[in-house]
């Protein structure tokens, strides 16, 4: 198999395995994000729930709390009774209740304070309760606390029951604030963004450290995020008790963000990467390709030395043994073409010296010299501007590119049909068309024909045109491109040149 003929076929095989295997990653990479995404969310369900138990707990304690303060404050007001009642001097009233209450007091701190000022305590520090200091410090407290009972014991003689929480109470207060606070805690070391508002969302209770002062500084900020959130997932809703109902929103993990945009990264990866391999297989195969032809060339200009040699000295043998003068012209033109088509051969490889010519003479030239060798069937026009364009070119290698478009042109039209070579100047250079009525070419062929190894010949190489855009883009800096063609209608090629 010719694989410059088949390349075309080799890059669409090519093109399709790469993206195969593209799509594949891409599909796997994706599948996983999904996994991950849903195991994320799964997991921050798991710790909104964990932190909405917890939020229960809390607001179960708080009742209890309050449950308990409420207890301790019935218990102070029937101590303070049974203590009222001690105090009335009555002979038929019955003391046991007054005094089971009294003795069973246990865990309430009191003092009871009378008018002269003297402070009797009770379930207070044992070893301390003797110091008048520590008396009146703690009945400070108790003042700042709680509204004291009022005792009248006889006539206008009162006492004063102050009383505090009890320490079951006081180890039950700080039972209840560790929990508030590892309950914050757990917000604040939230592996996702998470924000724990009022119910109005205005005001920020606690958030975790995945979110920034800065994103949440001000209100407009806050509930942009809060409606970002709440787009991700739906807020929960928290009672802590007392009629307080709160809100947490959270959002998906960084990480989950990241893992995705991953599948596209990969895909830009992959993509680059295949665009970096092809183009340096490309490169290394036009080097490899180039290389090729010069050696071709090089060795052809070397050969056709010793014929060419021999065909001058022919033709000085003719002249001299009377021989025709027009049938030994021709045949001097004919090798002074082939001389300086082996110059043409010799210049491959190397960059060939621009002159500024004459375009009109060398399509004049070019265009007589082909009438003269092809057949009488095939009829050229030349249509050429009332001014003279110039331009710096390389003529030898200049006229090969309009001589190989018109045999190309021949051939489509199988030795019989019309060759049109067209110029006009623009203001940055000059256009050349050459229009032939031959088989034309497909849309699809546009661009391969210009590779190297197309050929729709039998015995063809491929080359001609592949020079050709070699000479013109790559020497000469212009452009050549098959400007229009109809099947079975006629190809157009264009040339444009910059002008000096």
């Amino acid at each position: 198999m010719n694989i410059y003929i088949q390349k075309q076929r080799w890059k669409v095989i090519l093109a399709i395995m790469a993206l195969m295997i593209v799509m594949t990653s891409f599909w796997y990479s994706n599948y996983l994000v999904k996994r991950i995404a849903i195991e994320e969310k799964q997991k921050a369900k798991f710790w909104a729930e964990a932190v909405e138990n917890r939020a229960k707990l809390i607001k179960f304690t708080n009742q209890l709390f309050t449950q308990i303060k409420t207890e301790e404050r019935k218990k102070a007001i029937l101590y303070a009774e049974a203590t009222k009642q001690l105090s009335n001097i009555n002979s038929n009233a019955d003391y046991n209740f007054a005094l089971k209450v009294l003795q069973d007091n246990t865990t309430v701190p009191v003092i009871l304070l009378n008018d002269n000022g003297q402070m009797t305590p009770r379930n207070l520090d044992s070893l301390r309760s003797k110091d008048t200091l520590y008396l009146r410090q703690e009945l400070r407290v108790m003042k700042n606390k709680y509204v004291p009972v009022e005792i009248n014991y006889y006539k206008n003689f009162k006492s004063y029951l102050y009383y505090n929480d009890s320490k079951v109470f006081s180890d039950i207060q700080i039972v209840f604030d560790n929990l508030i606070k590892s309950f914050e805690t757990a917000i604040n070391n939230a592996e996702v963004k998470v924000i724990f508002t009022d119910i109005q969302r205005t005001q920020v209770i606690a958030k975790s450290d995945k979110i920034n002062n800065k994103q949440i500084a001000k209100p407009e900020l806050l509930q942009k995020m809060l409606n970002e959130m709440e787009q991700q997932n739906l807020p929960i809703p928290i009672d802590l008790g007392q009629g307080q109902i709160n809100l947490i929103f959270y959002a998906e993990s960084e990480l989950l963000t990241i893992l995705k945009y991953y599948p596209y990264v990969q895909f830009g990866v992959i993509g680059f990467f295949l665009l970096i391999a092809y183009v340096l297989f490309s490169t290394a195969r036009k080097a490899e390709q180039d290389q090729v032809w010069v050696g071709m060339s090089k060795e052809t200009a070397h050969q056709l030395g010793t014929p060419l040699s021999s065909l001058m000295a022919w033709n000085e043998h003719l002249l001299s043994i009377g021989v025709e003068q027009e049938i030994v012209s021709e045949m001097q033109q004919d090798v002074k073409r082939l001389i300086m088509i082996t110059d043409r051969f010799s210049k491959i490889g190397s960059q060939p010296t621009l002159l500024n010519e004459n375009v009109n003479d060398i399509l004049i030239d070019s265009i007589d010299y082909l009438k003269k060798r092809t057949s009488r069937n095939v009829h050229y026009e030349l249509k050429l501007p009332d001014e003279i364009l110039q331009t710096n070119l390389s003529r030898p290698l200049f006229e090969w590119v309009i001589e190989n478009l018109c045999k190309n042109a021949v051939d489509a039209m199988d030795g019989k049909g019309r060759i049109v070579v067209e110029m006009w100047g623009v203001p940055e250079g000059l256009v050349i068309n050459i229009i032939d009525s031959g088989k034309g070419i497909p849309k699809s062929k546009f661009e391969t024909i210009f590779e190297p190894g197309f050929t729709t010949k039998s015995r063809g190489w491929g080359l001609g045109l592949s020079l050709c855009k070699r000479i013109i883009e790559t020497y000469h800096k212009g452009k050549i491109y098959v400007f229009n063609s109809e099947l079975n209608r006629g190809t157009t090629f264009r040339i444009e040149l910059k002008r000096d």
